[in-house]
């Protein structure tokens, strides 16, 4: 691994930390780890492929608690099901994607650009990896202040966010039984990230309508490619007039 120190070439990685994040990383390495793409993966002289795989998957489960704490003390009076609607809006990989870019921690991942086009969740990965790096360093009363100070009061409109439209499986299904449609999903394909059952899976689902298949969509949940499908299929379904926009 190469070491990032404080000397040219290395500006944007602090001036992030620092304007951004509102403090500088000691323990650098990590913070270069979790910038690191799988499509970069660095080898070491064990043989081990070093990527921010590992830090996303800790980040994953510590902002999912931080987001969790913050909503319920933000709204004392909503309910579960609320509550838990919000928390995958804010977690879920398109929105994380955003803030990843909106923040500037994009130009900062080390990807391969040859390959760019096929990798759609490289911005909300790296900003998981990063919550997880923040936490292995600061520990989590830390991390969650610096998340919730600096990324989601700054960066997040999340009354905004309380109004988007997310259920779109709901939607979706509610509109074929209107209408005598019948809606279901399938999945076409697993598709495995590294060797078959050691590294993450991604399913791809199809929504298909009276068994005719509609859109399609790649996740690493079945429940989220699902959702995602059904968004795809209900905004099409708008465009071609079977559906009017004012009964969203």
């Amino acid at each position: 691994m190469i070491w990032l120190g404080k000397h040219k070439g290395n500006e944007e990685f602090y001036k992030f930390f620092k304007n951004i994040l509102g403090f500088t990383p000691r323990r650098t390495e990590i913070y270069q780890t979790a910038f690191i793409h799988k499509s970069k993966s660095v080898e070491t002289l064990q043989g081990h492929r070093v990527n921010n795989e590992r830090l996303e998957y800790l980040g994953d489960a510590v902002l999912s608690i931080i987001v969790a704490e913050y909503l319920y003390k933000k709204y004392p009076y909503q309910g579960e099901g609320f509550l838990t609607e919000m928390r995958s809006k804010i977690v879920s990989r398109a929105n994380l994607n955003k803030l990843a870019q909106k923040i500037g921690l994009s130009q900062l991942i080390k990807y391969n650009r040859e390959q760019q086009g096929i990798f759609k969740s490289i911005d909300g990965d790296a900003f998981e990896a990063l919550v997880g790096a923040i936490y292995l360093e600061k520990g989590f009363n830390f991390t969650r202040k610096v998340i919730v100070d600096r990324v989601i009061k700054l960066h997040l409109d999340v009354e905004s966010l309380s109004h988007q439209e997310w259920n779109y499986k709901s939607k979706l299904i509610d509109w074929g039984q209107k209408k005598k449609n019948k809606v279901s999903f399938e999945v076409v394909k697993v598709l495995y990230e590294g060797k078959v059952n050691a590294s993450r899976r991604e399913y791809e689902v199809r929504t298909l309508i009276n068994g005719e298949p509609a859109e399609t969509a790649i996740e690493y949940s079945i429940k989220a490619a699902e959702q995602l499908a059904a968004e795809k299929t209900y905004k099409k379904l708008i465009e071609d007039g079977k559906i009017k926009p004012a009964t969203e």
